[in-house]
């Protein structure tokens, strides 16, 4: 057996192993199943989280399990295991260029390929400056995102009834992470591989790793005629025909295949003669790209929208850190809202600010937060949602005893409210509420309608000392269009800035 159908095998494999770990990263089928093991396999995710962190959250530990063999082999992983680059491999021979002379020249390097490492300077300096945002482009992070907002809604949409989830749940902006999905697949058919070659921050990490691998192609120049058929399936335009690449080499071994000449052979440590080892990336672009890094913190910051001018609506999963840090360990993975049972997380445009864009947020309007429910810290593989306990959700945990946690804290828009504003009975909202005794509560009045008929109605309040935010009352409302009672994220418990009350803030 050839080895190149060694790799599809392992293409193949590691694509349905993905597919199965999202599958099951569901809030009815979630069990032991390692569910966020590509994304702890993901040394970029570890490497710019302890940047941000300054610590390594242990799950991440897998990354060092992908950094050896990088480092004996090179680029592998791009075209054995990542399964985004497996999907546009695919995509890529299914409508890419047929004619030989036109695939040979879709395959050869081009400077363009080089974007890619000025995306990774400047994601690097970012988290420098303690601005996580490698999510935005990494292919881990970014297809998690895309199967859980996007592919497997629109599958249960399209299919009512299929396996590919326990419920239809809706995303608020998935058209967009959908069509961003489509646009770099369908790319493919005009550069082959072209977010893998051009965009992907993970492979520009690992390409720069690669130049101190052991094995590596080496052309022999008395066998090579020069032919260049070597490039007709080149998965990583690394020029095997003149001076290899070392940086963009998929180790794919196509090019050993395609020569007629055995002109190429994978080596030990071969004549360094026959390659380049660096990527292509000038000095002033690298300083562009570092400036454009540490630019980006300032900007982004300067708004306020994770400070004083934060958004009522941005409201983060129970077990959330404080904002700032929050935004250090998120890497916009979108698991938490994927294994979500009732569809209250949602990913986040700018709610919390441009830093903040495809991070989990919570809309009442969709969902809400269910009591007995900690999936999402569980989930979670960099610690921007907390591993708490049920116990510890509740407040009845010894270390937080009697303090449960609180996402934010519901008001009455009494203009609305039925009983206050239209001498309408109404109690849903103290029927739902979960906790004990129930933050919402009704005093009994009785009024006179516009008749002149004595109405008795039981105005309802909101005791701010009980509430935890959940939005069970705002999504039951009955006040359908915008509800009559909506939850903000003041006095939520991770940050004593957001106190509602005096007492909290000392607390």
């Amino acid at each position: 057996m050839r080895i190149t159908r060694i790799r599809l095998l392992s293409q193949i494999f590691f694509f349905a192993l993905f597919v199965f770990f999202v599958y099951m990263a569901d809030s009815e089928r979630l069990r032991a199943y390692p569910v966020s093991w590509f994304l702890e396999l993901d040394p970029l995710v570890a490497l710019t989280t302890g940047i941000t962190t300054h610590t390594i959250y242990k799950g991440l530990l897998w990354a060092l399990v992908l950094l050896i063999p990088t480092l004996l082999l090179g680029r592998f992983f791009c075209n054995w295991m990542c399964p985004y680059g497996s999907s546009h491999q695919f995509f890529g021979w299914l409508f890419g260029k047929r004619h030989a002379v036109q695939k040979m020249e879709s395959n050869r390097y081009r400077r363009l390929y080089s974007v890619k490492y000025i995306i990774l300077i400047a994601a690097v300096i970012a988290a420098v400056f303690g601005s996580l945002q490698i999510g935005l482009l990494d292919p881990i992070c970014l297809l998690y995102r895309s199967f859980t907002t996007a592919i497997f809604p629109a599958l249960n949409m399209a299919v009512p009834g299929t396996i590919w989830s326990t419920g239809t749940h809706t995303h608020q902006l998935a058209w967009v992470i959908g069509f961003i999905l489509i646009f770099l697949l369908a790319m493919n058919a005009v550069i082959p591989r072209f977010f893998c070659r051009t965009l992907c921050p993970l492979g520009a990490f690992l390409g720069a790793c690669s130049r101190f691998s052991l094995w590596r192609i080496h052309r022999d120049t008395k066998k090579c005629v020069d032919c260049d058929l070597c490039l007709r399936h080149c998965e990583g335009a690394c020029d095997p025909q003149t001076m290899v690449r070392k940086s963009e080499c998929f180790v794919c071994f196509n090019c050993i295949d395609d020569c007629p000449h055995d002109a190429l052979a994978f080596r030990f440590m071969p004549d360094v003669r026959g390659e380049v080892k660096d990527a292509e990336v000038s000095g002033r672009r690298m300083v562009l790209a570092g400036v454009l890094g540490f630019l980006f913190f300032p900007l982004a910051r300067s708004a306020g929208k994770n400070t004083k001018d934060y958004d009522a609506k941005g409201i983060r999963p129970p077990g959330s850190v404080e904002e700032n840090e929050f935004l250090k360990r998120c890497i916009k993975c979108d698991q938490c809202i994927r294994v979500c049972p009732t569809n209250v997380l949602q990913p986040a445009m700018l709610q919390t600010g441009l830093e903040g864009i495809w991070t989990p947020i919570m809309n009442m309007r969709t969902g809400y937060c269910q009591l007995n429910c900690t999936l999402c810290g569980q989930v979670c593989p960099t610690g921007a949602i907390q591993r708490i306990s049920i116990e510890e959700k509740l407040g009845v945990a010894k270390e937080n005893q009697g303090k449960p946690i609180k996402v934010g804290t519901a008001f009455y828009d009494r203009g609305r409210c039925l009983p206050w504003a239209m001498d309408t009975p109404c109690v849903v909202c103290e029927e739902v509420c979960p906790t004990t005794p129930k933050a919402i509560y009704t005093r009994e009045v009785t009024t006179t309608d516009r008749y002149g008929k004595p109405v008795t109605l039981k105005q309802p309040y909101v005791d701010p000392r009980q509430c935890i935010g959940c939005g069970i009352c705002e999504h039951e409302c009955p006040v359908n269009d915008q509800r009559a009672i909506y939850v903000t994220t003041v006095g939520e418990t991770r940050s004593k800035a957001r106190s509602l009350l005096l007492g909290e803030s000392q607390g």
